[in-house]
C-alpha cells in the first residue's frame, strides 16, 4: 500500500525510513535529483478523487516551519488510496516524487513549482490528527478562535533563527538581520522584474551584499537612509567572486527599521502579515546601538539647502511644489525644504501650460525653492510624483557655473556661475529618488518648518502673487439665487433716467438708440477658447476655425494604429526611435523616422524629423528635442503628410498648419542648401507647396 498510516500519536518522521533525508519547500526546484529526499507538511486543501483513464487527485500542503504551500498531483492507485486514508489537517511526508512547473502560480499565488507522485516509488506517510475528545469544553467562538489563531501563528512564527552574517554557508537559505552601510534604489532590470541592492553588516563586522530582484515595487525593501535595519526572511547564501553574497528565493520577505537610536520602533513592510515580538525589538534595539558605536557607518550625507556647497554630492529631504517635463531625457523638479540656499541658483523657465502644480508663488517662498533636473531613468520616477509629495532625492550634484538647460528655446538666457542642482542618469552611488512616508520622523520634522514659514508668509502677505490672481481670476460668481439678486457683469454705465425696456421693443426700436434693458443669458458664443481665433490665409483670403485638440488627437490616434507598409525614399535614411512610456510598468514603443541624408552630412540631423505612426503626445515630446518635426504616413507605399485638419510643422511648442485651398502639399527632397537656419517658411515653401494659416499676422499655432 503506498499509503503508510503511522501509529496514533507519533509524529510522521517516527517510522520514515531512516535513508530518507527530508528537504525544505523553499529549495524545491526544476532539474534537480530528489532521488531519498522528502517533503513534509499538512494538508491544507484536499480536491476530489477524478476517475478517468486513471485515478487523479490535487492536495496543498503547507510546511509547518516556513507556511509555505505548495501542490502535490497524486496519479493512479496512490491517489485513491490517499483519497481514502488522509483527511484535511494530517501531517503527511511525501518521497519518490518529481518536480515539474506550477501552470496556476499566477492564479493561486502558492510555489512556482509542483510534486507529482506516481508510479512503485512514490509514497505518502500520514500522520492523522486525533479525534475531538467528546469530554472536552465547548466549542470556541468566533472571538476566541481568532485569538488562539493568533497566538498559533505568533508560538510557530518565534521559531524563526537567525543566522549571523559571518556564519553563512554558501547554498543555504537563511534568515538574517543587518544594518545597512549601502544600498540603491529599485530600478528595472533587463527582464520583468525590479532590481535593488544593498550591502549590510552586523555585530560579526561581516559585509555582505544583497540583490533582490521582486516584480513589484512594494515588495522590495523601504530604505530611506544609510543605517537602516532590515530583516530578510528566505535569502540564499551564494558564492559569488570568492564573496558571499545574498539573493532573494521563493517566499522572501523583508521588513525595514529605522535605525536611529532611541527611534520608534515600526516596521516598514507591504505585507499584510508578519510576525513582530519583543524578541525582534530587542535585536533591533541592540543593532542600532552597535551601529552607531562603531566608524562602519559614514556620515550620513543629508543636508538642507542652506548648507549646500558647490560640486558637493548629498542627499535632500524636500517637499515637491511642482514639476515640469524639459524634453524627454530631463525633468524639472520644483522643491523646497524650509531653507534658503546661500548661493544664486539657476532659475529655469518653462511655459505655465506644462506645470503641474502652482506655475508661480509669493516672492518671500521663490527665494526657498530650488529647481532640480533629474534625467534618464529618474524621468520615468519623475512622472510618477505628485506635487506635495515629500521626497528624498539620493546623490544630487550641485553644479556651478550651469550653462543653458536642455530642451529649452532661446529665451532662456545663460545663467554662468548659478548653482544648480542635477540628478545624473544611472543609479551608481545609490543616485535616485524615493517618496518618503507622512509619519517619517524626517517628514514631520519637515512639516513643522514648513508650517512656521507658512504662518510667517500670512503674517506678512501684503499683496497677491500671480497664482492667487489666477485663483481670483479662474473662480465663477455664485449663481443667482431666488431671494436676493447679485450684480455680477461687465456693462457700460449709463443713466437711472432712461427707462428700462422689453426685448420685443428694443427690436422694434430705430438703430442708433441708447436703451435699458435687463436680460438672463440663455446662451453665448464662442463655447470655447480655441474657437475666439481665425486661421487666415493671406493668398486666398479664406478663413477657418483653429482646429480642437480633440480632434488633432484623434487624427494622430487613428493614424498612429495604421501604419501600412512604406518605402524610402531615396533621399532619406529610415531608423526608429524609442518613445517612453507614461509609467514606469508601460514599455517603450518604437516609431519609425526618416532623416534627411542631405541634412546628415551637413551635420544637422536633428534640424528635421519626419515622424510616422506617433500619437499626438509623442509628436510633441520629440519637437523639445528636434528643430522641425514633421508627421507624416503611408499611403498607397509612399510618404504622405496627415489630414491638413492636423498641423503638418512641429516647431518646439509651436504648431503651424496649411491652407487647404491653395496649397499644392506633397513630400519632397528637403532643399537646404546655402540656408543656415530652416524656418517655417523654408520648410513649407521648398518641401511642402504650403500656403501657411496665420493668426493676428503670425504663424498659426
Amino acid at each position: 500500500m503506498p499509503v503508510h498510516v503511522l501509529s496514533e500519536g507519533a509524529g510522521p518522521g517516527v517510522q520514515v525510513p531512516a535513508h530518507l533525508t527530508r528537504i525544505p519547500i523553499s529549495l524545491i526546484r526544476i532539474g534537480a535529483s530528489y532521488t531519498n529526499k522528502t517533503v513534509k507538511g499538512k494538508v491544507v486543501r484536499k480536491g476530489p478523487l477524478v476517475s478517468a483513464d486513471n485515478f487523479i487527485l490535487k492536495t496543498v500542503i503547507q510546511e509547518e516551519d516556513s507556511q509555505l504551500c505548495i501542490n502535490v498531483f497524486l496519479l493512479g492507485p496512490l491517489a485513491k488510496d490517499f483519497s481514502q486514508a488522509v483527511n484535511q489537517q494530517d501531517m503527511v511526508v511525501a518521497s519518490g516524487f518529481t518536480v515539474g512547473k506550477s501552470p496556476t502560480v499566477n492564479k493561486d499565488k502558492l510555489h512556482p513549482c509542483n510534486l507529482l507522485l506516481s508510479g512503485d516509488d512514490a509514497c505518502i506517510y500520514v500522520s492523522r490528527v486525533p479525534p475531538a475528545d467528546p469530554r472536552a469544553p465547548p466549542a470556541m467562538t468566533r472571538r476566541s478562535r481568532a485569538l488562539s489563531s493568533e497566538v498559533s501563528r505568533t508560538t510557530k512564527a518565534s521559531r524563526y533563527t537567525y543566522t549571523r552574517l559571518c556564519d553563512l554557508k554558501a547554498g543555504a537559505v537563511v534568515n538574517v538581520y543587518g544594518a545597512v552601510i549601502f544600498f540603491k534604489q529599485p530600478f528595472r532590470s533587463r527582464g520583468t522584474d525590479f532590481c535593488s541592492s544593498l550591502r549590510i553588516t552586523d555585530q560579526s563586522n561581516q559585509k555582505i551584499g544583497c540583490t533582490i530582484f521582486c516584480e513589484n515595487l512594494q515588495d522590495h525593501p523601504s530604505i530611506f537612509q544609510i543605517g537602516d535595519i532590515v530583516r530578510m526572511h528566505r535569502v540564499k547564501a551564494q558564492l559569488f567572486n570568492d564573496s558571499i553574497t545574498l539573493v532573494n528565493t521563493f517566499g522572501f520577505s523583508v521588513v525595514t527599521f529605522d535605525g536611529v537610536v532611541g527611534g520608534a520602533v515600526e516596521p516598514r513592510t507591504s505585507s499584510r502579515s508578519f510576525h513582530f515580538d519583543q524578541e525582534d525589538r530587542r535585536t533591533v534595539e541592540e543593532l542600532r546601538s552597535w551601529a552607531a558605536s562603531q566608524a562602519l557607518l559614514p556620515p550620513a550625507p543629508t543636508m538642507h539647502l542652506s548648507a549646500v556647497q558647490p560640486k558637493a554630492y548629498f542627499d535632500l529631504t524636500c517637499q515637491l511644489l511642482a514639476k515640469a517635463p524639459i524634453d524627454t531625457t530631463c525633468t524639472l523638479l520644483r522643491v523646497w525644504d524650509g531653507t534658503s540656499c546661500p548661493h544664486t541658483l539657476l532659475e529655469v523657465i518653462v511655459e505655465p501650460n506644462v506645470t503641474e502644480g502652482p506655475s508661480s508663488f509669493s516672492t518671500e517662498r521663490d527665494s526657498l525653492i530650488a529647481n532640480v533636473l533629474v534625467y534618464d531613468n529618474h524621468v520615468q520616477v519623475a512622472r510618477q510624483l505628485k506635487p506635495g509629495d515629500f521626497l528624498r532625492i539620493y546623490n544630487l550634484h550641485a553644479i556651478a557655473g550651469s550653462s543653458k538647460v536642455p530642451g529649452l528655446t532661446s529665451s532662456q538666457s545663460e545663467e554662468v556661475d548659478h548653482l544648480a542642482f542635477h540628478l545624473h542618469g544611472g543609479t551608481a552611488y545609490g543616485r535616485g529618488i524615493r517618496v518618503l512616508p507622512e509619519n517619517s520622523p524626517d517628514v514631520l520634522e519637515l512639516k513643522r518648518v514648513i508650517a512656521a514659514l507658512s504662518e510667517c508668509d500670512e503674517d506678512n502677505d501684503t499683496e497677491l502673487s500671480d497664482s492667487k490672481l489666477l485663483e481670483v481670476w479662474s473662480t465663477p460668481p455664485e449663481s443667482l439665487g431666488a431671494a436676493d439678486p447679485v450684480q455680477c457683469c461687465t456693462d457700460r454705465s449709463c443713466g437711472h433716467d432712461v427707462r428700462p425696456v422689453t426685448l420685443s421693443e428694443l427690436k422694434r426700436s430705430d438703430p442708433g438708440g441708447v436703451h435699458r434693458v435687463r436680460v438672463q443669458l440663455r446662451s453665448y458664443e464662442p463655447h470655447r477658447l480655441h474657437q475666439a481665433l481665425k486661421l487666415y490665409c493671406s493668398k486666398c483670403s479664406s478663413m477657418q476655425d483653429v482646429p480642437d485638440e480633440e480632434l488633432v488627437a484623434g487624427i494622430f490616434s487613428e493614424t498612429s494604429g495604421d501604419s501600412g507598409p512604406c518605402s524610402t525614399p531615396l533621399w532619406a535614411l529610415s531608423g526608429q526611435v524609442e518613445v517612453p512610456g507614461d509609467s514606469l510598468a508601460s514599455p517603450t514603443r518604437a516609431v519609425s523616422v526618416h532623416l534627411s541624408t542631405q541634412l546628415m552630412y551637413e551635420g544637422k540631423t536633428k534640424e528635421l524629423l519626419f515622424l510616422m505612426g506617433s500619437t499626438l503626445e509623442e509628436t510633441c515630446d520629440l519637437a523639445a528635442v528636434y528643430q522641425n518635426v514633421i508627421p507624416v504616413r503611408a499611403s498607397a507605399g509612399r510618404l504622405a503628410l496627415l489630414d491638413l485638419a492636423a498641423p503638418f510643422l512641429f516647431r518646439g511648442r509651436k504648431r503651424y498648419y496649411g491652407c487647404k485651398r491653395c496649397s499644392e502639399a506633397a513630400v519632397r527632397e528637403p532643399c537646404a542648401e546655402g540656408v543656415q537656419l530652416m524656418d517655417e517658411k523654408i520648410v513649407a515653401d521648398g518641401e511642402f507647396g504650403f500656403n501657411l494659416w496665420t493668426v493676428g499676422g503670425n504663424n498659426s499655432r
